[in-house]
């Protein structure tokens, strides 16, 4: 599989359309990310991985430019994506909250009604990742990865180009200093 990224990277940097190949490639990957993110969630809801993915893969499709070196750079991207849907539908829920103006229901909204402490919480856990990032952006990208889009050690070793070790203290490191950040 990796292989048959690497040539479709190669063709993108040459300006070829194929963006949609390498979805169809990694679309597994990307759907047990979005299950691992939903199941840290709330293991009892009963919704659409499958949408978490498409609204991923849309959020993606629509920046600017995007550009990525390999799968897992790929996926790290997939998982910062993640990150923006479920914060931007957590921040959605808050202010329909205090009185906005409530658009068509997602999935993601129907999630965050079963669950407000989750909402909170999620946007609680955002904001720290916004001030860890400001004090250090690898411990903040780590989290991302690992939190939001489920990549193991290896993978997130890949994207950073640092070594599993290394990988593993600074998620300890990171899950310290958020413990000390969302409980004080």
């Amino acid at each position: 599989m990796s292989e048959k990224i690497s040539v479709l990277i190669d063709k993108m940097r040459d300006g070829q359309d194929v963006y949609d190949d390498i979805y169809a490639i990694v679309y597994d990957e990307l759907k047990r990310m979005a299950t691992y993110k939903i199941r840290q969630e709330n293991p009892n809801l009963t919704y659409s991985r499958t949408e978490l993915v498409h609204e991923t893969y849309l959020k993606m499709v629509n920046q600017s430019e995007i550009s990525f070196n390999d799968k897992s750079h790929f996926l790290a991207i997939a998982s910062n994506c993640m990150r923006q849907v479920l914060i931007d539908h957590a921040r959605k829920k808050s202010a329909d909250k205090r009185g906005g103006n409530p658009e068509r229901k997602t999935y993601v909204d129907e999630m965050f009604s079963r669950d407000r402490q989750m909402v909170n919480e999620l946007l609680d856990i955002d904001e720290a990742l916004d001030r860890l990032a400001k004090l250090n952006s690898r411990l903040s990208s780590v989290v991302t990865m690992k939190f939001f889009g489920g990549m193991n050690i290896n993978e997130i070793s890949e994207v950073l180009g640092i070594s599993e070790s290394t990988v593993n203290r600074d998620w300890a490191k990171a899950r310290g200093w958020l413990h000390k950040e969302l409980k004080g």
